[in-house]
C-alpha cells in the first residue's frame, strides 16, 4: 500500500472517531467551539505522531529483540503518557488560556485510546517506520476534522429548534451517526 493511500484510509475511509467510533469523549467535550477543537486537534496530532516516533522503535529494536513483545501495551502506554506531560507542561507555559480551556480534557490525552490504537495498529499493519508516520498522521488530523465538524454542527444547532428530550448528548449523537453515515461514501476511494 503506498503512503497516499495509506493515509487517506486514516483520514477520511477509516476515520478514528467517525467510522471506528474511538476517542468519543474529547470528541463530545472538546468540541463546543472551533478554537477547543483546533488545540485539543493539534495537541492529539503532536502526541499521536511523536508517539509513533518513539513506539515503533522501542517495538522493532527493543521489545520483539529480546521476547519481550507482551509488554507492548504497558510501554506505550507509559511513553503515550510522559508525552502527554510534555504537551502539558509547554501549553501551561505558552498558551495558558488553551491550557486553561482545555481541563481535564488535556489530561485524558494520556488515555485519548486514538492515540493507543494507532500505536497498535502500526503493528499490527507490519507499517514501516514512514508508512507508521504517515498512518499516525492521517488518524490525527480525520481526528482534527472530525472535531472540526462537530464544533461547526454544534453551533448550528445552538440556534435549531431542538425537541427537549434530545438536546444536549442526545443530539450530538444522533449528529455522529449521521456523520459516520456520511463518510460511508468514502469506503470505495481506495483499494
Amino acid at each position: 500500500m503506498n503512503l497516499f493511500n495509506i493515509f487517506i484510509s486514516a483520514f477520511l475511509i477509516n476515520n478514528v472517531v467517525i467510522m471506528r467510533f474511538i476517542a468519543l469523549c474529547p470528541f463530545i467535550g472538546m468540541s463546543t467551539d472551533e478554537d477547543k477543537s483546533v488545540g485539543m486537534g493539534l495537541a492529539v496530532t503532536f502526541v499521536t505522531v511523536l508517539a509513533t516516533c518513539v513506539t515503533w522503535p522501542i517495538y522493532h529494536f527493543i521489545l520483539e529483540p529480546l521476547g519481550l513483545v507482551f509488554l507492548e501495551l504497558l510501554v506505550f502506554i507509559l511513553v503515550i503518557a510522559a508525552l502527554v506531560q510534555l504537551v502539558e507542561y509547554y501549553l501551561k507555559k505558552s498558551v495558558p488560556g488553551l491550557y486553561s480551556s482545555m481541563g481535564i480534557y488535556l489530561a485524558l490525552i494520556t488515555t485519548n485510546c486514538a492515540i493507543l490504537a494507532v500505536t497498535l495498529d502500526n503493528i499490527t499493519e507490519n507499517y514501516n517506520f514512514i508508512e507508521s508516520i504517515v498512518y499516525a498522521f492521517g488518524v490525527a488530523l480525520g481526528f482534527l476534522l472530525s472535531m472540526l465538524l462537530l464544533a461547526g454542527i454544534r453551533r448550528r444547532i445552538r440556534t435549531s429548534p431542538i425537541p427537549a428530550f434530545l438536546k444536549g448528548t442526545p443530539i450530538l449523537f444522533v449528529c455522529a451517526g449521521l456523520l459516520s453515515i456520511a463518510f460511508m461514501g468514502f469506503s470505495g476511494l481506495v483499494k
